[in-house]
């Protein structure tokens, strides 16, 4: 394996070494090989080369020293050939190009090392240190394919004890790690937090992780079973990622970007060796669904990189204080408007990254650079003045959806209804209520409200039975995904008989898996007016930030989530009291949109009676506003049989007529 190229890649890095070697934590790195167009690196440098080089699909190496005080001599080991635990877990690999991180998704990572694999490293804080360090390089690269970059904000290692309890029951650990991260993101902004255990959990689970939490405060999370080598548990924690992110396991079929002797793919259930690094087709489609209804808002903002893990470099594609721009090294920056070797723009150059920047020059105010994802978004609008897009706002949690049959929930429109389709397709719909209570009083695995501490399974109460496994009513023959069944059960309430559906999904291994159960009813979800499910159980859901913020509204507009009036069409932030353009004091200023108002006119000129009451409130605070006022004054083309009602409907079911207008064919 000792070829004249990989000498030649060899002495390169040892020559970055010696020219960084004074500068500390700069020694993390991503790359290609020249001359394999379909190749990847990421290394680290802090002592010695150790890192992945993979060539394509097939040949993958791992570079380490080769041991001793020595740091010139180095091993190169074939990736299948590498000693890695396996287990289970309870899109094509595109060529690499310059980082587009700006116009990407960016989750901000924190990774928590516990108190016993503290003493594992010889209490050597700074060896810990790089060591987590060296595993969010390789996460991020796994996930820069998907256009999704996971920059390390933030890392604690447990030096005197643990801070929650860590034991060989996944469930009981995952939820104990969650309920303790609610406390750090109070002093510690961050999207996701991973715990890394060195744990041998029960079965074959090497991780656990929420299915859609990302950007929660109560599901952001995961914990994982700490490999022996920093690319092993990478793997396993871009798994766990992959859960949080809406990613289920590939079932049979979903893999074809890489063999099992390749490692197969990310969110394959079981995983060994060699690791995996692609994510599959079925996973891309998964996210893609995920972001789609409202997932992962957090995601969108501007990262505040001041609380970069390594301090800051030009070339790590990430703008810091002191820059213009980043493009990346070099030999791998496509930008037309910024100098990589320095990170300032070019001449005459207004901006270089961002969606609100165009050819190196700043969008027009106004121009829409974010649409509402789902019913419980809402747009944002360049401001003219900077190239990136506003913070992401949402409806503010409580805001009606889906007609009143839910409640946002960190931008999204959770309902049973919504759960059954995913789990068992089109034309699926919840079950009777007494399906719910019947079957989620047994207390085992078919019908439960979680499990407790111990990993047994807990009888849901009557009142808290909407908040247990979900049940459906469904004409497929089973529920979606290779290793799930139904459950059906027949009950008779009011002398008729009721058929319900629940779903088990089952794992091949011990019964372990690393999802808490998918057939659960998602955190969030309505469960009775004024309530909402949350720790397994139907809670009363606190409405006072969304009552005090709808007063100051004036009844023409809805609350997003920073508490702030987002006006309808017409009416002006911040408390939408006098005449404007709408929109709110976060959400960038909104210009009116020609295409958009003649798309919304010949809807509404088309829709005859059904124009009025139920439709005018909520087209006001979309792009429709200006629209209505216009055949409101009879200065368009109304149709004959339209009746235009002025009385505007309460702004709290305003999201149903945002889909109407917001997206013309």
């Amino acid at each position: 394996l000792c070829s004249d190229q990989w000498e030649h890649l060899i002495s390169l890095w040892l020559l970055r070494v010696m020219i960084i070697s004074g500068v500390r934590d700069h020694c993390f790195y991503h790359g290609h090989v020249r001359g394999h167009p379909e190749s990847w690196i990421a290394l680290s440098t802090c002592a010695g080369l150790r890192g992945l080089i993979s060539l394509n699909s097939s040949d993958t190496f791992y570079l380490q020293p080769a041991g001793g005080v020595d740091p010139v001599r180095h091993s190169l080991t074939e990736a299948g050939r590498m000693s890695l635990t396996g287990g289970r877990c309870g899109h094509s690999q595109p060529s690499f190009t310059a980082p587009t991180w700006l116009h990407s998704r960016v989750s901000l990572l924190c990774l928590i090392f516990i108190h016993p694999q503290f003493k594992r490293q010889n209490r050597d804080y700074e060896k810990t240190r790089t060591r987590i360090m060296e595993i969010a390089n390789y996460v991020d690269k796994f996930y820069r394919n998907l256009n999704i970059r996971v920059p390390l904000i933030g890392l604690e290692v447990w030096t005197d004890r643990d801070q929650c309890i860590i034991s060989e029951e996944p469930n009981a650990t995952l939820w104990s790690f969650l309920q303790w991260r609610q406390k750090l993101k109070s002093r510690k902004k961050h999207d996701n937090a991973q715990l890394l255990t060195g744990v041998i959990f029960k079965g074959t689970t090497i991780g656990m992780a929420p299915l859609e939490g990302m950007c929660s405060l109560e599901n952001s999370g995961g914990i994982n079973d700490h490999s022996e080598l920093p690319v092993g548990a990478a793997a396993t924690m871009a798994h766990e990622i992959g859960h949080n992110l809406g990613m289920s396991h590939d079932h049979d079929g979903c893999c074809v970007e890489a063999t099992a002797e390749q490692g197969g793919c990310v969110m394959a259930a079981a995983t060994g060796h060699p690791f995996p690094r692609v994510f599959s087709r079925c996973s891309q489609r998964d996210l893609d669904s995920y972001f789609q209804k409202g997932g992962g808002m957090c995601l969108y903002n501007m990262p505040n990189m001041k609380d970069l893990v390594g301090g800051k470099r030009c070339g790590n594609g990430f703008v810091e204080d002191g820059e213009e721009c980043d493009c990346g090294e070099p030999d791998e920056c496509t930008n037309d408007c910024c100098h990589s070797s320095n990170c300032t723009l070019k001449e005459d150059a207004q901006c270089a990254h961002g969606v609100c920047c165009e050819g190196c020059r700043l969008k027009q105010a106004g121009t829409m650079c974010r649409g509402p994802a789902g019913t419980c978004d809402l747009p944002e609008y360049c401001t003219g003045a900077s190239p990136y897009c506003p913070a992401n706002v949402y409806l503010l949690d409580g805001s009606s959806c889906q007609s009143g049959l839910a409640y946002c929930h960190n931008g999204m429109c959770l309902t049973h209804q919504q759960q059954c389709l995913q789990l068992w397709g089109y034309g699926a719909r919840p079950a009777h209520d007494a399906c719910f209570q019947d079957v989620n009083a047994a207390g085992n695995a078919f019908g439960n409200c979680g499990k407790d501490e111990h990993g047994n399974y807990m009888k849901c109460d009557k009142s808290d039975a909407k908040c247990g496994k979900i049940q459906c009513l469904s004409a497929a023959k089973k529920p979606k995904g290779t290793n799930a069944v139904s459950i059906d059960t027949t009950i008779r309430t009011d002398g008729v008989e009721v058929k319900c559906r629940g779903t088990y999904v089952y794992s091949t291994h011990e019964d372990q898996g690393d999802l808490p159960d998918p057939g659960l009813v998602m955190t969030g979800t309505k469960c009775g007016e004024g309530k909402v499910c949350r720790d397994r159980r139907c809670q009363n859901a606190s409405f006072t930030e969304l009552e005090t913020c709808i007063t100051r509204c004036h009844g023409n507009g809805v609350c997003n989530s920073n508490g702030n009036c987002h006006c309808n069409r017409g009416w002006a932030p911040p408390f939408c009291e006098k005449p404007g353009l709408g929109g709110s004091v976060d959400s960038g200023p909104v210009q009116y949109d020609t295409g958009l108002h003649q798309h919304c006119l010949q809807l509404l000129t088309s829709t005859g009676d059904i124009i009025g009451r139920w439709i005018l409130g909520p087209l006001m605070h979309t792009g429709c506003g200006p629209a209505l006022e216009q055949l409101r004054s009879g200065s368009g083309p109304v149709h004959r049989s339209t009746v235009i009602h002025t009385t505007p409907r309460s702004p709290q079911s305003a999201e149903e007529g945002c889909q109407i207008c917001r997206y013309p064919p």
